[in-house]
């Protein structure tokens, strides 16, 4: 099953392939933004999902934790995502792993971001937190 998913997340160019019920959803937002929404505003969508990802670093690996993700593939999977996964007992396969996701130059924001969370669901609320900091810059400029 879960190799449907890859094939899809291959194929159809997108980030994320989320199956949930029978059903699958492809999702192409940058960075956990489709998680997050997932998490937020369909839940029930993540619980027991099979995920599979083009990278999973530590906060998309907490969303995905919190969700009640079943299984994940990552294209690329961040070390510092697999001791949640492995505590939370989701089997994971990855393509590639890395000792952590970066972005240009350096690190992935979301991996600082998240870096001082020892739990999931920690690690979720300092990115909740994160984001409606954005939010509310982006409402405050012209």
């Amino acid at each position: 099953m879960m190799q449907a998913l890859i094939e899809i997340l291959h194929r159809e160019q997108c980030s994320l392939v989320v199956r949930h019920d029978g059903e699958v959803s492809t999702y192409g937002k940058p960075g956990v933004r489709d998680l997050e929404h997932l998490l937020k505003h369909q839940p029930e969508v993540l619980k027991g999902a099979l995920v599979a990802d083009k990278v999973v670093g530590k906060a998309a690996a907490a969303l995905m934790v919190v969700g009640g993700v079943a299984q994940v593939y990552a294209e690329v999977l961040s070390e510092k995502a697999v001791p949640f996964l492995k505590k939370a007992q989701i089997p994971y396969t990855y393509g590639t792993l890395v000792n952590a996701i970066e972005e240009g130059a350096g690190r992935c924001p979301l991996e600082a971001i998240t870096a001082p969370a020892s739990t999931p669901k920690q690690a979720v609320e300092l990115l909740f937190a994160h984001f409606r900091q954005m939010q509310a810059r982006r409402h405050l400029s012209p």
